[in-house]
């Protein structure tokens, strides 16, 4: 691939449990004392969130348009804002127009009062068919569905903040955020586009995904554990409130406006498998093997690994046969589902473009003492889809 189609991080958009920006989220990972996790254990117990910080929506989002949004769309919204100023593109009309947009996004949330006077009237209703029906049509507004829709949250952005060039999103979890980031490198490789807006976002403080989860038997429950550490005892995962977005857009592009790249993403792979045993591995090594010509310097692992078992132990087999140091990314801020990826590949940007990577998250991580010039990304889904991507210096 030409250099001037590199895809280059220049943007970051990121938040938190840990906080708001890149280097906020750097000073929480490298905290003298060791990394102390960002926890609620009350509200939603017994089941661990880690929390988004207290976030003053206005800096990002009006006023007047957060009423019609849920707490995803502007978790998501807000993270778009802060990648689009970090990346030096707000509000520059003529950028903006003709910038893409790619998004992972589930569903919406629920009206949990519409919800239990549904299920209360359907209780000692003689006809519980017609009785739901008629609520259904009552109690159902236009505008309860249309804030469910995923792609509201692309919407917003083009509102808010003036993106609208071409928007597509994504529905399927953490690989509908491995091939959002996959299909903006690959349209900036192919000279389909020179600049993007890819990412998602979480609100994970949600009883309707949190019982869902549960009822699968995906949850950790009790004490919080680091992701390596709780697979002595069942594992699951950690829900966290989190949204990131990038702005990838390619080297000439980003060299003709001046701009100051974080870093690149060098290669990044999507795939999926049944998820019997050994097959995941097997679809990893076939994504190291087709990364490794890359592969020229000191390297780490940021690991999107969900805390699942047996998949997570699975992968932290897979890991150890690289002997590169890891960090699981879901023991700092929790696992963010559609927004993992990205995020994951903000942590990734940021150690590459310091040189050095990130303190250890739990006793299974080791230190890393040299330089550091690449990462490799990791997103095991929770169900399916298996990713990897190279991010190296700009």
């Amino acid at each position: 691939m030409a250099a001037d189609r590199d895809a280059l991080i220049t943007g970051i958009g990121l938040v938190s449990c840990l906080g708001e920006g890149p280097e906020a989220h750097w000073a929480a990972l490298n905290a003298a004392g060791g990394f102390l996790p960002v926890l609620d254990t009350a509200r939603f117990a017994p089941w661990p969130v880690h929390p988004l910080i207290p976030v003053t929506w206005e800096a990002q989002v009006p006023r007047r348009e957060q009423r019609q949004m849920e707490a995803w769309q502007r978790i998501g919204v807000y993270a778009a804002g802060l990648a689009l100023d970090a990346a030096g593109v707000k509000g520059n009309a003529a950028l903006l127009e003709r910038m893409d947009m790619i998004v992972a996004a589930g569903g919406g949330e629920r009206d949990y009062a519409a919800d239990e006077g549904i299920i209360a009237a359907l209780h000692d209703a003689p006809d519980p068919g017609a009785r739901l029906n008629d609520r259904l049509l009552s109690d159902l507004r236009p505008t309860l569905f249309l804030a469910q829709l995923s792609n509201l949250l692309a919407g917003n952005i083009s509102l808010v903040h003036g993106v609208v060039g071409s928007s597509r999103t994504f529905m399927g979890e953490e690989a509908a955020g491995t091939d959002a980031v996959r299909t903006a490198c690959a349209r900036i490789a192919s000279g389909q586009g020179d600049l993007f807006l890819v990412g998602g976002s979480y609100n994970a403080e949600r009883p309707d995904t949190l019982l869902i989860y549960a009822a699968g038997g995906l949850l950790r429950q009790g004490p919080f554990m680091p992701v390596w550490e709780r697979q002595a005892s069942g594992g699951g995962m950690v829900l966290g409130s989190s949204g990131c977005f990038l702005v990838i857009e390619s080297r000439a592009h980003a060299v003709a406006r001046g701009a100051a790249p974080i870093a690149r993403i060098a290669g990044v792979l999507t795939d999926r498998c049944g998820r019997r045993p050994g097959e995941a591995t097997a679809v990893a090594a076939r994504q190291v093997a087709a990364l490794a010509p890359a592969l020229d310097g000191t390297a780490a692992v940021i690991s999107g690994a969900t805390g699942i078992a047996p998949a997570t132990a699975e992968e932290a087999a897979f890991l150890r046969g690289l002997d590169l140091p890891v960090r699981a990314a879901a023991t700092a801020f929790g696992h963010p589902l559609e927004a993992a990826f990205p995020a994951s590949l903000a942590l990734a940007a940021m150690a590459v473009a310091k040189r050095r990577l990130f303190l250890p998250l739990e006793p299974a991580e080791q230190m890393m003492e040299g330089p550091l010039r690449q990462a490799l990304v990791t997103s095991w889904g929770l169900w399916r889809g298996e990713a990897m991507a190279l991010v190296d210096p700009a």
